[in-house]
C-alpha cells in the first residue's frame, strides 16, 4: 500500500486548486473560503502562506515570472516574487452572484475554469474557456463545476457536477483546447469504491482520471474505460483535488476541507483540512503553462 503523509501546515477550510511547478519543486494551493494561497516547497519542507484579497481556486504557472490566477469573478496576473496581481478579464457579468471553483489548463496552453453560485445555488454554474483575451462559456446549467482535466493527447475533456455526482466527458480540439462534440457521461455514483461525490480530478500519462472523493476520504483512478485501477484511502473525509509532485511526477497531492464541519465533526476527523502526499508509483504528466494570448 502507498505511503501518506501529511504536508506541514497549510490548513485550509476549504482546500482547492493544488498545481505543481515543476521546475522550481512547488507545489500550490488554496483556501478558498479563508482567502489563502499556500505554497509548499519540497526542497526545504516548509509551506508559506499568502493572504489573498478575495477567494481564489485556481493557479497556472505562465513563465519564470508569473502565475495566473482565477479569483472570484476575475482572472489575475500574479507577480511570482512580490504577489502582486494584475486584472487580465472578467469571468462573469455579475460577480456578486458566482465565484471560480475549479479548473486546469489544456495541452493547447488554454483554461478550463468554472463558476458556480456563491451558495451553490442550483443550474448557477458553468465552464469557460479563457485564452487570456476573452473568456468564453462552453458549458452552462451545473451546480458544482469540478473535474476538470484532459486526455493527454488533448482530445478529451472531463468535469463533474458534484451536485448529481456524475463526470462527462466531451471530445475537444486538441489544438485549441475547444469543445469538438456533445459531453456525454462517464462515471456515476455508484462507481465511487468509497462511496462520497466527485470533486477534483487529474489525468496521468497512461490516460487514467485520478479523483478525490468528497466525502469518501479518498483519491481513486478510473481507467479511459471507466473501469476501476486503484483507490487509496485519504486519512480526511472530505478529499477536494489532486495533482501530481515530485520530480518525476510519480507522487500525487491531495487538498481536503473542513467546510460545514461541527466541533464535533473536527473533533471525529482531525486531519481535514490538510494536504496530502500519496508517495510513489504513479506516472503522472506536467501541467502545462499557460499560454496567454497577446
Amino acid at each position: 500500500m502507498a505511503q501518506v503523509r501529511k504536508l506541514p501546515g497549510g490548513i485550509s477550510e476549504l482546500g482547492e486548486g493544488p498545481s505543481y511547478d515543476r521546475k522550481t519543486d512547488t507545489a500550490f494551493w488554496f483556501d478558498i473560503l479563508g482567502r489563502r494561497l499556500y505554497e509548499h516547497r519540497f526542497a526545504t519542507g516548509e509551506t508559506v502562506s499568502h493572504d489573498l484579497p478575495r477567494m481564489a481556486s485556481v493557479l497556472a504557472r505562465v513563465d519564470d515570472a508569473r502565475q495566473l490566477v482565477a479569483m472570484e469573478d476575475s482572472l489575475y496576473l500574479r507577480d511570482r516574487a512580490y504577489g502582486t496581481l494584475t486584472h487580465l478579464l472578467a469571468l462573469t457579468v455579475d460577480g456578486s452572484a458566482t465565484r471560480s471553483n475549479d479548473g486546469r489548463v489544456h495541452p493547447s496552453g488554454r483554461l478550463w475554469v468554472s463558476t458556480m453560485g456563491r451558495k451553490a445555488e442550483r443550474g448557477a454554474g458553468a465552464i469557460h474557456w479563457s485564452d487570456g483575451r476573452e473568456a468564453r462559456r462552453i458549458f452552462t446549467d451545473i451546480t458544482i463545476p469540478n473535474s476538470i482535466c484532459f486526455s493527454p493527447d488533448g482530445t478529451v475533456g472531463y468535469f463533474a457536477d458534484t451536485t448529481i455526482n456524475r463526470v462527462f466527458r466531451v471530445a475537444v480540439d486538441p489544438s485549441t483546447g475547444l469543445p469538438a462534440g456533445e459531453p456525454e457521461p462517464f462515471l456515476s455514483a455508484a462507481d465511487l469504491p468509497r462511496g462520497g461525490g466527485f470533486d477534483g480530478s487529474v489525468v496521468d500519462a497512461d490516460g487514467v482520471l485520478w479523483n478525490a472523493s468528497w466525502g469518501g476520504g479518498s483519491v481513486t483512478g478510473f481507467a479511459p474505460d471507466g473501469s476501476v485501477v486503484e483507490t487509496h484511502e485519504i486519512p480526511a473525509v472530505q478529499a477536494s483535488c489532486p495533482c501530481f509532485v515530485g520530480q518525476a511526477l510519480d507522487s500525487l497531492l491531495v487538498t481536503s476541507a473542513f467546510e460545514g464541519y461541527s466541533p464535533a465533526d473536527r473533533a471525529a476527523d482531525p486531519q481535514a483540512g490538510h494536504a496530502f502526499v500519496v508517495e510513489g508509483g504513479f506516472r503522472g504528466q506536467a501541467e502545462p503553462d499557460f499560454r496567454l494570448a497577446v
